[in-house]
């Protein structure tokens, strides 16, 4: 990997640091230790400094480069919904006109390298846990355990999004594709940069066994609405695992880890740990302060702690007049969810999160809140656990299948009121399952989950064409920066 002169324990020793103080004799000025750099015995000797490297494992991976921002727009605007607006390179021109490169350094070399940098850190983390685990307090296993949950859980979810971008789908070779360099042991140095590709099937093995492990450790609920939210807990590593399956295509799974959260019938929540739940307004979901028990995993925002400049959300879709700066409009050609007949002009979900705006261009405004940007970054919703079990559920038993006609029309009804009846065959109502999520996670990166675990080809779009599942820029290329550091790399074809 290309590695990180970043310190490990930056974050969270910086902190730790300015409660010791600091003393000085000669010595130490003729050798000054680096002042950003600091022992595991220190960072790990308390649980207070321990818990504050657990926050720094979030900021890794919401930084705005990668799940803070960027990923979520990089699911959308390589597919046929937006137009690029302001052709700058910078905010994702090459990605929507598939033009990437391994040079690409806006997006291909950013993402993977801030994938990595949190993977790394997460790594460093957990050794740094075990290796400290003795001089702990026999009363913070428990805590101990928690934290490895979240760690694995984001290490899970990083691996996830990466491999999205640059591997093959699941469905290709049922994942025999070449797929990442696994990297699970902690790095402090380039010394171990040779690795090579595990494959794609392997790469989900560790994820699953990730959230595997999270599920059982992890709170059931931290009684707080911010934290149930931003903080990982057993419900979100079961989320994310209805995610990984049906990417997977293992129907059967996704069923199983789905009614953990799903109940069989209406009022649709979660009968136990956070009382997740399908709530009665999406536009609730997406208003300030973004707290409802509808959002299982979202990364929050403040003024003092920002995407970063040209990462946020309504940066890139809200229109100059209300605030961002007009990145990506609405796409209105035939073909798009816009024009899109089964999207009604009285669905919530247009009338709430469209606007026109002052160049006559429609925008998306779910993301309200222009400068200083501070929306939560979405992972995932309750919404799409109730749309992935209606998918699995048709895709299992056909057609006729009761309760997934009953989840699709809970998500649609609530933001629509027009209800399905029902579907003569399973290919028609799967296309109504998928033409859903389009709509309902229309920019927040999940159309390209889909586009990929059903191989579907990439529609063309103004200028750019359209991208078939057999071409090579089906997928990322893999970045110059890692070819050249790591000897072992193979390049996509």
């Amino acid at each position: 990997m290309h590695f990180f002169a970043r310190n490990t324990f930056f974050t969270a020793a910086t902190a730790a640091a300015l409660a010791l103080g600091t003393t000085a004799c000669n010595k130490d000025k003729l050798y000054p230790a680096p002042s950003n750099q600091f022992s595991d015995q220190v960072v790990f000797s308390t649980p207070a400094r321990i818990a504050l490297q657990v926050n720094a494992l979030y900021s890794y991976v919401k930084t705005g480069g990668f799940l803070g921002g960027r990923y979520q727009i990089y699911g959308d605007i390589q597919l046929n919904d937006f137009l690029n607006r302001q052709t700058n390179a910078v905010t994702g021109l090459t990605v929507w006109n598939h033009t990437e490169t391994e040079t690409s350094q806006n997006d291909v070399i950013n993402c993977w390298s801030y994938g990595y940098e949190a993977i790394n850190q997460i790594n460093v983390f957990l050794a740094g846990l075990d290796a400290n685990q003795a001089s702990f307090a026999t009363s913070f296993g428990t805590t101990a355990d928690q934290y490895r949950g979240e760690a694995r859980l984001l290490r899970a979810l990083s691996y996830y999004s990466l491999l999205q971008l640059y591997a093959r789908p699941y469905a290709d070779g049922a994942g025999s594709k070449p797929g990442l360099p696994l990297r699970l042991l902690a790095e402090k140095s380039p010394a171990n940069n040779a690795l090579a590709r595990s494959s794609v099937g392997d790469i989900y093995t560790q994820i699953l066994a990730d959230l595997d492990f999270a599920e059982k450790v992890l709170p059931l609920t931290y009684n707080d609405a911010t934290l149930n939210i931003t903080r990982a807990h057993r419900n979100t590593a079961i989320a994310l695992k209805s995610r990984v399956y049906l990417s997977m295509g293992n129907y059967a799974s996704v069923i199983t880890e789905a009614n953990k959260l799903v109940p069989g019938a209406a009022p649709y929540a979660a009968t136990t740990g956070v009382a997740n739940a399908l709530n009665s307004s999406v536009t609730a979901v997406f208003a300030p302060p973004q707290t409802t028990t509808e959002s299982i995993l979202s990364f929050p925002f403040t003024s003092q702690d920002q995407p970063g400049t040209q990462n946020q959300l309504s940066y890139y879709y809200l229109p100059s007049n209300l605030g961002g700066n007009g990145e990506y409009s609405l796409n209105t050609a035939d073909g798009s969810i816009y024009a899109n007949a089964n999207w009604g002009a009285t669905d919530a979900r247009r009338t709430n999160f469209v606007v026109k705006g002052s160049t006559g261009e429609f925008f998306l405004k779910k993301y309200p809140t222009g400068t200083p940007y501070t929306d939560n970054a979405p992972v995932i919703r309750y919404a799409e656990v109730m749309l992935s079990l209606a998918e699995a559920r048709v895709r299992t038993n056909g057609a006729a299948d009761a309760q997934a006609l009953a989840l699709l029309n809970a998500v649609r009804t609530r933001s629509n009121g027009t209800a399905y009846t029902g579907f003569t065959s399973a290919t028609d109502f799967i296309n109504a399952i998928l033409l859903e999520r389009r709509i309902e996670f229309l920019g927040e990166g999940i159309r390209y989950f889909d586009i990929m675990r059903t191989l579907s080809p990439m529609p063309a779009k103004g200028v750019a064409i359209a991208v078939q599942p057999t071409d090579a820029i089906y997928i990322w290329p893999i970045p110059i920066t890692e070819i050249t550091s790591n000897p072992l790399m193979t390049r996509n074809q």
